[in-house]
């Protein structure tokens, strides 16, 4: 896929993964349409972007709201050269059981992985299928295929974002449709789950303790060596760090 001159939509661009995507994706040659709910941080993510000579709009708020979801697609469609969205927007809420989380916590970690990519599908995906081709990205995780106690929500939207994405794939055929799974990243859900209550801080302490972190910048390079390769044998599919 050639991404010099496509224009992108990435959420969750504001640190970590997405932040590193955004730097990479602009290194690229990409125009970016930028969205995360920290407006500070976005704002400094975008200059960053834009001082590697490309595009770049930033989109503050929810991507699982109907409006932020629709103007995002309307500011990619303004830049031009629109050519799909990778959805990285993540939440954790580590550490309670299940029925220990409040109402507003599990609605959130569905919003955020669920609700906000059938949004972007929603206003991307008529657009993409006019154009005939297009790409779209769920940044997925192992969390969605591995139980366990402390993460109930988070998995469970995870395999739903995952299921979305495979279905996706087979209504819109012409649009490349992946989920990429970044491995296990250095980021703040990895704070967040060393320091949640529970036996599910153990799982993220070992992952620091054993050195089996990696950095945001390097799983941002995979991804965009997959998609500026031939992510097309991804479609339908789930592409992991290790394929780049």
């Amino acid at each position: 896929m050639e991404l010099r001159g496509q224009t992108l939509i990435l959420t969750g661009a504001s640190r970590g993964i997405g932040r590193a995507l955004a730097l990479e994706l602009a290194r690229a040659g990409a125009n970016l349409v930028l969205n995360a709910r920290s407006e500070e941080a976005l704002e400094q993510v975008t200059r960053e972007v834009q001082g590697l000579g490309v595009q770049a709009r930033a989109v503050v708020g929810d991507a699982a709201q109907d409006a932020t979801a629709q103007f995002a697609v309307k500011a990619a469609k303004v830049i031009g050269g629109f050519a799909g969205f990778i959805h990285n927007a993540g939440v954790l809420h580590p550490g309670p059981r299940l029925w220990e989380l409040s109402e507003a916590e599990f609605d959130q970690v569905f919003a955020t992985h669920v609700k906000a990519g059938f949004l972007l599908a929603k206003y991307a995906f008529p657009n993409l299928r006019r154009q005939g081709s297009g790409i779209a990205v769920f940044v997925g995780s192992g969390a969605a295929h591995h139980p366990r106690v402390g993460w109930g929500a988070y998995g469970a939207a995870k395999a739903a974002e995952h299921y979305l994405a495979f279905n996706l794939a087979q209504e819109a055929p012409e649009i490349t449709t992946l989920v990429y799974s970044p491995g296990t990243v250095d980021t703040e859900m990895q704070r967040q789950g060393r320091a949640a209550k529970g036996e599910i801080a153990q799982m993220f302490q070992g992952f620091q303790r054993e050195g089996r972190l990696i950095q945001p910048e390097e799983t941002a390079a995979a991804l965009v060596r997959i998609l500026a390769g031939e992510p097309r044998r991804f479609h339908g599919k789930i592409a992991t760090y290790n394929d780049a």
